[in-house]
């Protein structure tokens, strides 16, 4: 190699490496983020989410976390799991109105979720820690439930990840972690067996009809094609044998 070829060579995996650096550095602070883990689920449905907290900070450690479940969609089911070297404590609000729920009629609903270490824990710089939640039935009248949270550490800063994404799209500073509630299954099947019988497409069973009509089809042309294949190769044979 020329010392200009590698010259270039060497310009192009320093131009890389920057590009790489950049890359990290600006999406470090995504990954510092408070999120909900996984970021989808059914609406109506019951679903595991949970609270995935970094310690951003390089020298303080994450001691308590505190979660605000929504009243607007109140959810009637919550449950924690136990967290070893954490204590998990709920807070209930009123419902104005109250809602109906299975024949029952439900005046309150969790409204916050605080988890709190004990003496000697911590989330250390550089470490996570995931705090589960069963909740459900999940809300059916909006596409996102919005969970604000507040994350302290042990030298006494409060960093609320409370913020709503903004109206062009773009991630706020401190975003609140979100989940994107996502139509049942059921829902969506009905939705596309009536729309294919709206539109005069076949739905599911005058699919799996025609397929297995097909089929039968296809063994029937399979059948008479080796039938002339094989009547083809006898009157060859006689052909061959007269003219001996």
């Amino acid at each position: 190699m020329s010392s200009s070829a590698r010259r270039n060579a060497l310009r192009a995996g320093t131009v890389g490496a920057l590009a790489v650096t950049v890359a990290v550095i600006g999406a470090a602070p995504a990954l510092a983020h408070v999120t909900a883990q996984p970021g989808t689920a059914q609406q109506g449905g019951y679903s595991v989410v949970a609270l995935r907290v970094p310690t951003e900070s390089d020298t303080a450690g994450t001691v308590k976390l505190q979660v605000t479940l929504p009243l607007d969609h109140p959810i009637t089911s919550v449950r924690t799991t136990p967290r070893p070297g954490w204590t998990a404590t709920m807070t209930k609000a009123p419902l104005n109105p109250p809602i109906q729920r299975s024949g029952r009629t439900i005046t309150e609903a969790v409204s916050t979720v605080t988890w709190t270490a004990d003496p000697g824990t911590r989330i250390a710089p550089g470490e996570f820690v995931d705090f589960p939640l069963s909740l459900g039935p999940l809300p059916t009248d909006t596409d996102r439930l919005v969970l604000p949270a507040v994350q302290t550490y042990d030298n006494g800063e409060v960093v609320a990840w409370d913020q709503p994404p903004a109206a062009d799209g773009s991630e706020p500073e401190r975003p609140a972690p979100s989940v994107t509630l996502t139509p049942a299954d059921d829902e969506a099947g009905t939705a596309l067996v009536t729309s294919a019988s709206a539109t005069g497409a076949p739905t599911a069973g005058a699919t799996d009809d025609t397929a297995r009509w097909l089929g039968g089809a296809g063994l029937l042309v399979g059948a008479l094609g080796l039938g002339v294949g094989a009547g083809a190769v006898l009157r060859t044979r006689r052909t061959a044998g007269a003219g001996k």
